[in-house]
């Protein structure tokens, strides 16, 4: 997707070798591009949401595991390595998927060889979510197609939670995929932005997607949702994930359970889009065996912005001392989900929907 006519990437590597990013810890008031050169940036990058979003987090992992390799290809580095970032995020599925991926194809090779195959596999991890991104997109097209043809050509009003961009993948997006296709198309489309407390990456990152890429949209609090729907204006919801179970239960963003309820309260469609490697074949229950990530206070009693002198400050919303819960994700039942839209078509969500959807993940799950 392209930032003032320029096509970016949110993670690349150089010609020198270099892995670069996208520091989303400053949008949209600065876009700041920083280099990780050890293992340890590569967690800070995780942990304290340098990068944002599964699939993105999955990438960067992959290439801090090729960036270890080429510092130290050990057998013991390897597993270190794992292990260290494995911890930053315990909740987007893609992280422990990339790591796993990146230590089936190196375990087997000698030292030697390690950086050189860890280095390829990390970039055909990121050139196959833009991929996977990209069908996700052409898919969701059809059904926000539908949308305005019934309509007859009408705007198509979609309702976001959270970031599930561009700036959450290496392209494209998860839920924004099927956006930008619309607006290729033609459509006349329009989003609702869902500022997405605590960390505001609705307000911060999507709005900023939207904004440079010339999608109608506006901001709202994250409670204007239901009220928008129960006076019809709102077509559909379009969310991401970042673990789906095996029986189609969706953990994403916290209070994108809020949105399904309110959604299926108005029969408003509720759809995820949802990258394979998101799947977590081995998780049932959503509500009962998904680790939900709780993150720090200060992302619930602060918030980020420009001051009125430009300088990029934090700003105490709370009183003092006053103490906060900060659950990071929610779970949304698949009953309540219209459909996953993925990379192979529009799956129903259920076990059955999901098998027939990606028969050999199905059968290797048991």
């Amino acid at each position: 997707m392209k930032i003032d006519g320029t096509h970016y990437r949110s993670i690349w590597r150089e010609a020198d070798g270099t892995v670069k990013i996208i520091d989303q810890r400053w949008l949209p008031h600065e876009l700041r591009i920083v280099s990780l050169s050890n293992r340890k940036d590569f967690a800070d990058a995780i942990r304290d949401m340098w990068v944002r979003g599964a699939p993105l987090i999955g990438a960067t992992a992959a290439y801090g595991v090729a960036v270890q390799m080429a510092d130290d290809p050990s057998d013991g580095s390897l597993a270190q390595t794992y292990e260290m970032l494995h911890e930053t995020r315990p909740t987007a599925i893609n992280l422990r998927w990339a790591l796993d991926e990146m230590t089936r194809l190196l375990k087997p090779l000698g030292p030697a060889d390690r950086a050189e195959a860890a280095f390829r596999r990390a970039a055909e991890i990121c050139d196959e979510d833009v991929e996977i991104n990209r069908r996700i997109g052409v898919n969701g097209l059809a059904l926000i197609r539908d949308i305005a043809a019934r309509k007859g050509g009408g705007r198509v009003n979609v309702l976001t939670h959270c970031n599930a961009g561009w700036l959450a993948t290496v392209d494209w997006g998860t839920a924004t995929s099927p956006i930008y296709h619309a607006l290729e198309a033609g459509i006349d489309i329009h989003v609702f932005v869902d500022e997405t407390r605590p960390r505001n990456q609705g307000a911060q990152l999507t709005a900023w997607e939207m904004l440079n890429h010339g999608v109608s949209h506006d901001l709202i609090v994250d409670n204007a949702g239901g009220h928008l729907m129960q006076h019809g204006e709102v077509d559909l919801v379009i969310v991401g994930t970042d673990r789906t179970t095996a029986q189609g239960d969706v953990c994403n963003k916290i209070g994108t359970y809020l949105k399904a309820l309110a959604a299926h309260d108005n029969g408003v469609p509720f759809y995820v889009a949802l990258p394979s490697p998101t799947i977590d074949w081995t998780v049932w229950d959503g509500v009962k065996e998904t680790p939900i990530e709780e993150r720090a206070q200060a992302e619930v009693t602060h918030v980020q912005g420009r001051m009125p002198d430009g300088a990029i400050g934090q700003v105490l919303i709370s009183p003092r001392g006053t103490p906060a819960r900060n659950p990071a994700f929610d779970v949304t039942p698949a009953r309540l989900v219209t459909g996953l839209i993925t990379e192979r078509g529009v799956a129903p969500a259920t076990a059955e929907g999901l098998a027939a959807m990606f028969p050999e993940h199905a059968r290797a799950a048991g």
